[in-house]
């Protein structure tokens, strides 16, 4: 199926305590590079994030943003330290006997003793929290690849419409191509004739500057190619992934052939229609531009 470069893709899942947001959007670019945007928390998943988005993406610059809410992050447990407790009360009330003084230490100034009573957040399940993350990563990622088949299925009309075009201008130049060498002919002859007037014209010296002519002009070659290449890049238009170098590659040789034959053109028309077919090839190599 064929993809554009171009895309969006949205994906929200909630836990019991947790909820995972991945957004991507995604431009064109020559190879594939994915930026991932996440809370410090979440970096330590940023590879396996990256292989998961692999088996999606094939080209494109990828931003990623991945936003975390833990509704657990208020519910700090409080940890007492018995021993230690235990341990400053017995050489408080060592203290109190030793120096003969009243030993006066209440619960509340003991509990402010340092590591008496500490805040301890509590363990993240770095395994349910993977899922919930790798969960999102996808949804986010198959909703993204939704969106660049569909482009990707109106960038195919797009070009095939336009290699269509290509093919009208292709028989228009082969058609035209044996009139021009007959034109010349019969210019040649009517300028002979006025030249030597009832002089009998060398048939075999006409024939072979008309042969001569025809060789030079002749765009069989380039048209035959032209054809297969157009052909080809329909066909690489219904295959699957990555394609888009391959198109990339057949418009480079459609644009060779559509070269030769404005270089050998020596007819207005041809020259025309040539011009014409250099133009839709531009346009079908911008549009190749956004295919994955």
């Amino acid at each position: 199926m064929l993809k554009s470069m171009t895309g969006f893709g949205r994906s929200e899942i909630s836990g019991e305590d947790r909820k995972i947001t991945v957004e991507m959007k995604a431009v064109n670019h020559r190879y594939c590079d994915i930026s991932v945007k996440m809370p410090k928390k979440l970096s330590f998943f940023e590879a396996g994030i990256r292989n998961v988005l692999k088996q999606y993406i094939g080209r494109g610059k990828i931003d990623v943003f991945i936003t975390y809410e833990d509704f657990t992050e208020n519910n700090i447990c409080v940890k007492y330290n018995s021993d230690l407790a235990k341990e400053y009360y017995t050489n408080l009330d060592k203290m109190s006997k030793e120096f003969g003084i009243e030993n006066d230490i209440r619960v509340s100034a003991l509990s402010r003793y340092p590591e008496v009573l500490t805040l301890e957040e509590q363990t993240i399940n770095e395994k349910e929290l993977w899922q919930l993350v790798e969960d999102a990563v996808r949804g986010a990622a198959e909703r993204f690849v939704e969106t660049r088949i569909a482009e990707g299925e109106n960038l195919k009309l797009d070009i095939i419409s336009k290699l269509n075009g290509m093919l009208s201008l292709v028989e228009y130049i082969e058609e035209r191509s044996p009139e021009i060498v007959t034109e010349y002919r019969n210019k040649l002859m009517t300028k002979v004739t006025e030249l030597l007037g009832d002089t009998r014209v060398d048939e075999s010296m006409l024939v072979t500057e008309v042969t001569i002519f025809a060789d030079k002009i002749c765009v069989d070659e380039e048209t035959v190619r032209l054809r297969s290449h157009i052909a080809n890049m329909k066909d690489t238009l219904e295959d699957s992934d990555n394609v888009g170098r391959k198109l990339d590659f057949i418009a480079q040789e459609m644009n060779r052939e559509a070269n030769t034959i404005l270089s050998k053109a020596n007819d207005l028309e041809v020259t025309n229609k040539a011009i014409d077919l250099k133009t839709e090839i531009e346009k079908i190599r911008e549009q190749i531009q956004n295919i994955e």
